[in-house]
């Protein structure tokens, strides 16, 4: 069995106000500017840590922060009157580039420049959110990469319904805003009446709400969780592991961190790699590449993980196969 990974947290000087002046003069070249904009909160280690990977790819390919390169941070945590205003403040400091995080962030900023190029990240379906012409050619300001395809929803249930065989409903927590639901929905509904589970879709977006819609269903027996990808329910990561514990419900995360934090299962891609991939477009693109020529990248490694503990606490044996498959177990 593994150990949970040691994973190295980078601080970072988050929210500049403009770019580092002292730098600037001591530069005779003109400094290049990326501005960096996510809608998680600040504090969120996960989002500090991707965003670490980012300014990491950029110092390996040549770019010193605070020497021939300046970033500027905005944390949109979620609300959507703070990533206008956000949005607007970095488009104000005129960035030779900018890395989004997320679809809501990314559409912001289509809406208020088609000029600056963007590259995005954990964006699950760009042509559907009218961001790119096509995959292989984005064709306007926007390209980066994805965060999963459709298909992903389908293996939640199978690996949800194999290490808890009595699961009879699903209790999938989305965000209907979010672009990428309806296609994930569509998989895993798909999914579930294949091997006879009833899915029940929850779009409440609050501590409070989730709870109450959680603890509703948790009132009858064989249930389970899908929690869907999306920047609100990474946010209340904490609240839905901990709810999931407090009313025994089996149930599968999209990413890695709910695993860590107490969640049972989780699969989906390290949420570290596009970031770093993103650096490489960045580089691209100061060295003179359009957005518009960069095809927009799926995820190439997906990881499953399980907290054993989690399920032992629940009363369940996850299966030997199961086991196998995984890429970590935590115990």
């Amino acid at each position: 069995m593994l150990d949970i990974r040691r994973r190295e947290v980078i601080t970072l000087l988050g929210g500049a106000a403009a770019w580092p002046l002292v730098a600037r003069a001591q530069q005779p070249e003109r400094m290049r500017r990326i501005g960096v904009i996510t809608g998680n909160h600040e504090a969120d280690p996960e989002a500090q840590m991707r965003i670490g990977a980012f300014r990491h790819r950029l110092r390996e390919l040549g770019w010193a922060e605070g020497g021939n390169i300046g970033l500027a941070y905005r944390w949109a945590a979620i609300d959507a009157d703070r990533i206008r205003s956000s949005v607007t403040e970095l488009i104000d400091l005129k960035p030779d580039a900018i890395l989004s995080m997320g679809t809501p962030v990314t559409v912001a900023l289509q809406q208020q420049t088609r000029t600056i190029p963007i590259v995005c990240t954990l964006v699950a379906d760009p042509v559907a959110s009218g961001l790119a012409a096509s995959l292989a050619h984005p064709g306007a300001n926007i390209t980066g990469f994805t965060n999963y395809e459709y298909t992903i929803g389908g293996k939640w249930v199978e690996a949800l319904k194999e290490s808890a065989p009595g699961i009879t409903r699903i209790l999938a927590i989305q965000n209907p805003a979010n672009a990428g639901a309806p296609g994930l929905l569509r998989e895993i509904e798909a999914a579930a009446r294949s091997l006879a589970v009833q899915v029940t879709t929850t779009s409440t977006l609050d501590a409070a709400g989730m709870a109450g819609a959680i603890e509703a269903f948790a009132r009858e027996a064989n249930s389970g969780l899908i929690v869907l990808p999306d920047p609100t329910t990474s946010n209340l990561r904490g609240s839905i592991v901990a709810l999931a514990a407090r009313h025994r419900l089996p149930a599968i995360y999209p990413f890695r961190y709910f695993a860590v934090e107490g969640g049972m299962m989780s699969y989906g891609i390290d949420t570290t790699d596009p970031f770093r991939r993103a650096a490489s477009y960045v580089d691209l693109i100061l060295k003179g590449a359009k957005a518009a020529d960069l095809p927009i990248q799926a995820p190439t490694k997906f990881e499953l993980v399980v907290n054993l503990k989690t399920a032992k606490a629940l009363g369940l044996d996850v299966p030997p196969t199961l086991l196998a498959r995984a890429d970590e177990v935590i115990e």
